[in-house]
């Protein structure tokens, strides 16, 4: 099932011209509105009307998680405070991240997570766990997303003691968190004497805050006997489902219509053009209002898929060195 078949199916061509669009809008609105692209853009000598093609994307600098960290996250703001519906800050082992939404950032992220909710088989039927902090914004839009779809919420939290009452009270047959937090479920059941085998679970939602692959997949998925489904969910990003997947299990999907993924070659600038070839994957957010970020860095190693997905989607798929082991 689809989402929203319009932009899940969208032709290439249709897509790459709502693409273009949508990054001439922001590299314009970045310039205008935010000092730190203004001052960023300037010293590199580029300007809103340079971008006359997407390939023009490569005449903007690189932005690294270092830029995100060192500067004041007011400097990248592109709003008022009074124009911010929702302030987040995350604490990481790299260092804090602040990040700011807009209202229709948050219409966006919940639309996009329906999405990624279809694409598991996440319906109103379903009683999904949703296991973690929810002053995570990142967890806000999936449960304001899941309640859209209709579906049973069941915040969990993060004290051990609070889940394993409650996977007692509540059948829960899906589970969205992070894989660390699923192996500490597991090894808490474990040592009360109970295996996670004998709940009703029977998928997972993982979010992967710091690689598209999920390092603990093979091990989950046998522990627990479910269907796993990854998401990317880097905090410098602040979404949890830019790239997803579906029920095709081969990569990972595109938000296409709001993120702009670029694949460069290793110690090098260049774009790598070719499908199935690994290289850096660089993402460039085409609607963010409140706080936008053009060609971060991931330091992720990816590839273009050049197969057609099984699901009907034509979103563009990435896949890692390891897509195919799953």
């Amino acid at each position: 099932m689809l989402a929203n078949a319009h932009i899940e199916q969208m032709t290439r061509e249709e897509m790459t011209a709502l693409q273009l669009e949508r990054l001439q809008k922001i590299v314009a609105w970045a310039i205008d509105k935010s000092f730190f692209y203004r001052e960023r853009f300037a010293a590199a000598q580029v300007t809103a009307a340079d971008i006359k093609s997407l390939a023009a994307i490569r005449f903007l600098p690189f932005l690294g998680s270092k830029d995100i960290r060192s500067v004041d996250a007011l400097d990248m703001l592109t709003l008022p405070l009074s124009s911010i519906l929702r302030f987040n800050w995350m604490q990481e082992i790299t260092g804090e991240i602040t990040r700011f939404y807009a209202a229709g950032d948050i219409a966006r992220n919940m639309e996009m997570l329906t999405r990624v909710l279809v694409a598991a088989d996440i319906n109103p039927a379903s009683v999904v766990g949703l296991q973690g902090d929810l002053s995570d914004s990142r967890y806000l839009d999936i449960q304001y997303a899941l309640e859209a779809v209709g579906a049973t919420v069941v915040p969990l939290g993060t004290d051990y003691r609070h889940w394993l009452r409650i996977m007692e009270l509540v059948g829960m047959d899906t589970l969205i968190s992070t894989p660390q937090l699923i192996m500490q479920l597991i090894i808490q059941l474990q040592a009360t004497g109970k295996n996670i085998v004998d709940y009703p679970l029977n998928k997972l939602l993982c979010l992967n805050t710091n690689s598209v692959q999920n390092p603990m997949q093979q091990h989950l998925q046998t522990r627990t006997q479910a269907k796993v489904y990854n998401l990317y969910a880097p905090p410098e990003i602040g979404f949890a489902g830019m790239l997803f997947q579906c029920e095709g299990k081969v990569g990972h999907h595109v938000q296409e219509d709001c993120y702009y993924p670029e694949i460069i070659a290793f110690n090098s600038d260049e774009p790598v053009l070719e499908d199935d070839r690994m290289g850096e994957l660089v993402v460039t957010t085409l609607a963010a209002e409140a706080m936008p970020l053009i060609r971060y860095r991931t330091g992720q190693a990816v590839s273009r898929l050049s197969e057609p997905c099984s699901c009907g989607r034509s979103l563009v798929r990435i896949g890692t060195p390891f897509s195919f082991g799953y």
